[in-house]
C-alpha cells in the first residue's frame, strides 16, 4: 500500500516538476488562482510542507519548533513560509523540493508509527495520501496559471479516497454535526472504472466523474461547474462544504 502511494506521489511530483523546470523567471512569477501566490510560491509551499512532514517523521525537536512557530502566528504561518520560500532563485527552489520530497519518501517507507501533524496524528500511508492530495491540488493551480490543461490520471483515486474519508471533518470545520447516515459515493475514473465507497443501499448518494469530485473536495472548482449529482439532502449539503485539506474553510472557486 505505502509503496503504491509513494510511487504515485513520485509520478505526480515529477509531472509538476517537468512543467515548471523550464520556466523563465517571469514564468515563475505568474499569478495563480491562490490570492497572492505565484507559481514559485506554490512550489515553495510543497517543498516546505514536505520538509515539515519529514521533520514530523524523523526529528521531534525540529517538529516541535515548527509547531511553536505555527502557534505564534496561526493566521499567517503558512503564507509567510510559502512566500519566503518562493523568493529564492528557481534552481534553488527546485533543489529544495527535490531534496525534501525524496527524503520524505524514504522516511515514510521506513516509518512504523503514526506521525504528528497540524491536525490528528497520521499513519505513514495517510501522510503519503495527504502529500499526494496537496501536490495534485497545487499542481492544478500551476496548470491553471500557465494555461496548460492537466491530464487526468487514475492516480486521482487517492484524492477521491481522502475526500470521502474527510466527510466528517468537512462538517466539523464549518461548526456543524455530520449526519449519522452514510453516503454512497460512486465515481467514474479517468480510465473508465467505477470507484465506490459506502453501503450500496444508502439513500444518500453522490455520483459523477472522479476528476470533478477530486477538484471539488480540494476546492479547485465551483460545484456548478462539475457533473456531480447528489441524491438526498445530506449528500447535497456535503458537496456544498466538502473539504479534504486541513485548516479553516476555504473560499473555493467562483463559477467559470
Amino acid at each position: 500500500m505505502i509503496e503504491e502511494l509513494l510511487a504515485d506521489l513520485a509520478a505526480e511530483s515529477a509531472e509538476l516538476r517537468a512543467l515548471v523546470a523550464g520556466l523563465s523567471d517571469d514564468g515563475w512569477r505568474t499569478p495563480t488562482p491562490a490570492e497572492g501566490w505565484d507559481v514559485a510560491t506554490q512550489i515553495a509551499h510543497l517543498a516546505w510542507t514536505d520538509d515539515c512532514a519529514l521533520a514530523a517523521a524523523t526529528d521531534k525537536a525540529r517538529w516541535d519548533g515548527i509547531v511553536a512557530q505555527a502557534l505564534a502566528d496561526p493566521e499567517g504561518f503558512v503564507d509567510r513560509a510559502a512566500l519566503a520560500g518562493g523568493a529564492v532563485p528557481p534552481a534553488e527552489l527546485l533543489a529544495r523540493w527535490d531534496i525534501a520530497r525524496e527524503a520524505l519518501a524514504s522516511a515514510l517507507l521506513a516509518a512504523t508509527e503514526k506521525l504528528q501533524w497540524f491536525g490528528p496524528p497520521m499513519s505513514p500511508a495517510s501522510m503519503a495520501t495527504a502529500r499526494f492530495m496537496e501536490t495534485w491540488a497545487h499542481g492544478l493551480d500551476v496548470h491553471d496559471a500557465l494555461g496548460v490543461a492537466a491530464q487526468p490520471s487514475d492516480r486521482v483515486r487517492h484524492v477521491c479516497h481522502l475526500g470521502v474519508r474527510t466527510r466528517g471533518f468537512s462538517y466539523a470545520v464549518h461548526g456543524e454535526q455530520a449526519p449519522a447516515g452514510e453516503v454512497r459515493v460512486e465515481l467514474t475514473a479517468p480510465g473508465g472504472a467505477v470507484w465506490a465507497w459506502g453501503p450500496e443501499d444508502a439513500e444518500q448518494r453522490v455520483t459523477g466523474p472522479a476528476w470533478d469530485f477530486a477538484r471539488l473536495v480540494t476546492q479547485r472548482v465551483h460545484r456548478d461547474d462539475t457533473a456531480l449529482t447528489a441524491t438526498g439532502e445530506d449528500a447535497d449539503h456535503w458537496l456544498s462544504i466538502a473539504q479534504a485539506f486541513a485548516g479553516p474553510p476555504g473560499k473555493g472557486r467562483t463559477r467559470a
